[in-house]
């Protein structure tokens, strides 16, 4: 009980986890999170605050950081799927604005870590998903930066969406294959490329 899988992404820092799943005819089952199974794969991060969120198709959320109190995130999907995407924020890294991103789903039961100095968001491909994520700090309002999701210098690959870049992080003209609109929230409309940033 309790092993777990750990595959380190070509960005340092980021962690692709998978669970050891236990079913039978009843279900399944599955520890999520284990301290101790981690830290045998050199995963130390002390998690201090759990969040959940519910998003239907089409709305991405991000992407975010904070800027003076970094999070670490170990996220996954209880319900649905998304595009889940990480971009290295942190100054002086070789891989300074890369971008990774993988399908996270309640069926694959796959997780993401993302350690501190990323900035980080999703895209909703089902019809709703559920979000769960663990952070290595507190939210800290007044703490928040962003990077707009379609930054050309960045060039994050959604998939499923269609559109054309107008200069905004702004989602008219852009909708998913299906036709459903991209939805964002008036704070992440406003976010600029990674050009413009200067994080102190």
């Amino acid at each position: 009980m309790g092993k777990i899988k750990v595959t380190a992404c070509q960005i340092e820092g980021l962690y692709i986890i998978e669970p050891e799943i236990h079913g039978d005819e009843r279900g399944y089952f599955m520890e999520t999170y284990n301290f101790r199974d981690l830290q045998r794969e050199g995963l130390t991060m002390r998690f201090v605050q759990d969040n959940q969120s519910m998003s239907k198709k089409g709305v991405l959320r991000g992407l975010h950081f904070q800027k003076e109190h970094p999070q670490g995130k170990l996220v996954r999907v209880i319900k649905g799927e998304v595009f889940d995407v990480a971009v290295d924020m942190r100054k002086g890294s070789p891989t300074y604005g890369k971008w990774h991103g993988i399908i996270l789903s309640a069926d694959n039961k796959k997780q993401f870590y993302i350690s501190e100095g990323f900035a980080h968001g999703f895209l909703v491909l089902s019809e709703e998903a559920e979000f769960c994520y663990k952070c290595t700090d507190f939210y800290q309002p007044g703490d928040e930066g962003g990077l707009a999701w379609n930054d050309p210098d960045i060039g994050i690959k959604w998939p499923g969406l269609q559109g054309s870049y107008a200069g905004t992080a702004d989602p008219d003209g852009y909708h998913l294959q299906d036709g459903s609109p991209l939805i964002l929230s008036e704070k992440d409309r406003k976010w600029t490329g990674i050009k413009s940033l200067s994080l102190r």
